[in-house]
């Protein structure tokens, strides 16, 4: 009973806790409701809405996705870019980069369910699709996020129409920023947040400068740049009597014109080449699959060793021409959210023992391969490092190596595979007919029996065979022809099993791909130098421009135009950056040097135009024509685009098309023919023997 008594205490006690509890919750309830806490209840209740909100969605997204180990290292690789077009907006950071994300996987999923249906019977080519969907994912946020970029190109033209008559009524530049960049529904409002408050800080000239790193495109820049340089020097009058601030804004909103016309004609171009490129490597197994179906002749091509080698150099073709088609695209594009400080690369040659190793392969400084890789680099404006572009190269030996050893291994392994799993049978060009197939697939399986009775014996000839199978149980009641004519195919499939082993020769080739893969990286660079050359009028043009909105500007001498033309430089960069750095020790050696480190004629003039302002004229008019000739420049620049977008458009279709043509001339064109011609004329040599 005192143990009822002790039980009946604690459950009464608890009754009591929970009634005071209930109690107090009242009344610090009834407390709260009295006060603030009622009307931020009240100011809350007002803007709950039962109706389904993706901005809420895609915030809950992106926590799940920053959680996902695969998924984090590209949801943290569009925060880099998408960062800098939402400045210090973490909110729409976030659903930017989870709306993209999201549009991705909702591609790649049902891709990847389609891969898995076409490939699930090819082990080897689904593994490789599966890799190959890292390409496409990154293809597909990259286009996603371009459109982000162009989108705000376009709202920059708006943008600087509506300061045009901010600025006509104010007349203060950063007050006519200000006033047009308070609407929030546009992208490049934050823009123009920024750069008001760059204007009015302690300290414009350094805060511009670190907006210089981040901005997202270059007429951002020279927009910030020129605001700067009027507020600070002030407005002042064309021979026209126009506003020479409007009239620079006006210069650089042709420039976006121009780039935006670009920009379209390229995405134009180059829309559906990428899908090209890939839907070859899909179809594979389908047009196999296909081609054995209805010419039962072609299954030695395809199941054996031959159509494998060909499947690999289709899908390597592929992987390459879908990097080159981006190369060829994405040049132009802006490079500064790319993740140049910290990469894999660098990490992994701070540990000592890499980085030991990769240094025996890296050129001395001085030498003459130094000196060349150097010049390739800045040709290409590569911004990897010398130590990452050889990390590069010997990761991408060993793998290739690697993979090659791996795929001579499986090529020694399909042959086998052929040999105990095809139907024993000459070719015919006819279908076999049901009954035909179980009586040629019997035949398979009792030479399956001898074959691992003898697998492995090097010297076995012709009659040990024909005497194993003379006392089977198979061929009892067979002739001697039979049983010789049967001894002699095993012999003849012993002698394929035996000799399917990794030869030295193949080590030795597997040597050479490696080798190919140690020279990828370099060659990567000679192609985007290429490409960097076909755009070179197009950066000289923009230099033109730059010079143009300066030359009339007071107080702006040649060092500044330099720095201008160094922050804006892609191609030219390394030379520019050289000679704004030996500028103070001799305005004109360095300016000598410059003209002695490019080749470029167009810019040659140019140097020569600043060589002549540095001592003899102004700078108005060393750059007289630039002004006076402008609307003839303004047509040369549009020509020009237009050819470079058709030489990109030739390369890009040439390199698009390639996995096609390859995949219907050289995987089942080809084939079907040769084969066919080989099955006739095998049956017109058996019916000539037989009459």
């Amino acid at each position: 009973m005192p143990s009822n008594e002790v039980l009946m205490y604690i459950m009464g006690g608890s009754v009591l806790v929970l009634i005071a509890i209930v109690i107090a919750y009242v009344l610090i309830n009834k407390a709260l409701n009295k006060g603030d806490r009622k009307y931020v209840r009240e100011l809350r209740q007002g803007t709950k809405t039962n109706k389904f909100s993706s901005e809420v969605l895609y915030q809950k997204l992106y926590m799940i996705y920053i959680k996902v180990p695969g998924i984090k290292r590209y949801l943290l690789k569009l925060r880099r870019r998408l960062e800098i077009i939402n400045i210090q907006d973490e909110y729409q950071t976030r659903r930017q980069a989870s709306s993209i994300l999201t549009k991705a996987l909702i591609i790649i999923v049902p891709l990847t369910i389609l891969i898995i249906a076409l490939a699930h019977s090819n082990t080897l080519l689904l593994g490789i699709l599966i890799i190959f969907e890292i390409f496409i994912i990154e293809t597909v946020i990259d286009g996603m996020v371009s459109k982000l970029d162009n989108k705000l190109l376009k709202e920059q033209i708006e943008f600087f129409s509506e300061i045009r008559h901010a600025y006509h009524e104010y007349n203060m530049v950063e007050e006519a920023i200000y006033q047009v960049s308070q609407n929030d529904e546009l992208e490049v409002s934050r823009q123009g947040e920024k750069i008001y408050e760059i204007l009015i800080s302690d300290d414009p000239e350094e805060e511009l400068e670190k907006y210089y790193d981040i901005a997202p495109n270059s007429y951002l820049k020279e927009f910030a740049g020129i605001s700067y340089l009027t507020r600070e020097f002030g407005d002042r009058k064309t021979e026209a009597g126009a506003s020479l601030y409007l009239k620079n804004l006006n210069n650089i909103t042709q420039e976006m014109q121009i780039e935006i016309l670009k920009r379209d004609k390229l995405d134009y171009v180059f829309q559906s080449l990428s899908v090209i490129a890939i839907v070859p490597i899909l179809f594979i197994e389908a047009l196999k699959n296909w081609a054995i179906s209805n010419f039962s002749f072609t299954s030695s091509f395809y199941e054996g060793k031959v159509g494998l080698i060909i499947q690999m150099l289709i899908i390597v073709l592929t992987f390459t021409c879908f990097l080159l088609i981006r190369k060829v695209k994405d040049t132009t594009s802006d490079t500064n959210a790319k993740n140049t400080q910290n990469p894999w690369q660098s990490k992994l040659y701070k540990i000592p023992i890499v980085k030991k190793f990769v240094n025996l392969f890296i050129p001395k400084k001085g030498t003459k391969p130094y000196k060349n890789l150097t010049k390739l680099m800045k040709d290409a404006a590569s911004k990897d490092k010398m130590e990452w572009i050889y990390i590069n190269k010997i990761c991408l030996t060993v793998i290739v190596f690697i993979a090659s050893m791996f795929f001579m291994d499986r090529i020694h392994k399909t042959a086998i595979d052929y040999i105990y799993t095809n139907p024993t049978t000459d070719y015919n060009l006819i279908s076999m007919s049901e009954q035909e197939e179980e009586d040629a697939m019997e035949l398979t399986e009792i030479d399956n029996v001898f074959l691992d009775m003898f697998k492995g014996q090097q010297n076995v000839t012709v009659d040990q065979i024909a005497l194993r199978v003379r006392y089977s149980e198979y061929y009892e009641e067979a002739s001697e022809e039979e049983i010789q004519t049967a001894a002699e195919r095993i012999y003849t499939k012993l002698q394929t099993v035996n000799s399917e082993y990794i030869k030295w020769f193949e080590v030795l080739i597997a040597l050479v791909f490696a080798l190919c893969g140690y020279m990828v990286p370099t060659w990567l660079l000679y192609f985007q130098k290429i490409l960097r050359q076909l755009e070179m009028e197009d950066e000289v043009m923009q230099y033109q421009t730059i010079i143009v909105m300066l030359m009339k500007i007071e107080r702006v001498n040649v060092e500044m135009i330099l720095e201008w033309l160094e922050r804006y430089a892609k191609i030219f960069k390394e030379p520019i950056s050289k000679c704004v750095n030996n500028y103070e020790s001799g305005a004109w050696e360095a300016l000598e040097e410059l003209k002695n480190d490019i080749s470029y004629q167009p810019l040659i003039t140019i140097v020569e135009s600043l060589q002549a302002a540095v001592e003899k004229i102004p700078i108005r008019e060393a750059f007289d024509e630039l002004d006076t000739e402008r609307e003839y420049y303004q047509e040369k620049r549009k020509a020009s685009n237009e050819k470079l977008i058709s030489r990109k458009g030739m390369i890009g279709k040439g390199i698009g098309f390639a996995p096609m043509v390859v995949l219907f001339v050289g995987y089942l064109i080809v084939p079907l023919v040769a084969i066919g011609l080989m099955s006739m004329t095998s049956s017109f040599s058996e019916m000539t023997t037989m009459m």
